[in-house]
């Protein structure tokens, strides 16, 4: 799916850049980041992947308020997630944008659906995904 359809089909909106709150949702994806790891010590499992997902949601929204773009839809999560792809694939990489939406899946299950249902492991490297994510999501915003 193409920006332009993204933008045609009411699932993004443009608004003006701002790195500003671009940079404020890099620190809350660090921040998510931090409680993420300390979900995984406490053996809370599925909050762990719940806030591991989190801060890839908030990095990759910080890569929307950058180039002055936001969710529009009901669908905010894909939103984001269709945005990336669209946008920064090449940057983040396919497997990257394939694990975030597998994540938000996941995490979806786990916070409506189907409780403890993440193993220690699974935790472990949605926590190593996420912080690849944020890594690569920063230097883009560094490098504009």
């Amino acid at each position: 799916m193409s920006l332009e359809k993204l933008l045609r089909d009411r699932i993004i909106q443009r608004v003006a850049p701002n790195s500003s709150l671009a940079k404020k949702s890099l620190k809350l994806a660090e921040r998510d980041l931090k409680s993420a790891r300390a979900m995984l010590d406490q053996g809370n499992y599925d909050w762990c992947l719940a806030i591991a997902y989190n801060s890839m949601l908030q990095a990759g929204r910080a890569l929307m308020f950058l180039k002055g773009f936001r969710p529009y839809s009901q669908y905010k999560h894909k939103a984001v997630i269709e945005f990336v792809r669209e946008a920064f694939g090449m940057d983040i990489g396919d497997r990257l944008v394939y694990v975030f939406d597998k994540i938000r899946k996941k995490r979806h299950r786990v916070v409506y659906e189907e409780p403890e249902i993440v193993s220690k492991n699974e935790a472990r490297q949605a926590i190593r995904w996420a912080e690849e994510f944020v890594s690569k999501v920063k230097k883009i915003v560094s490098a504009l």
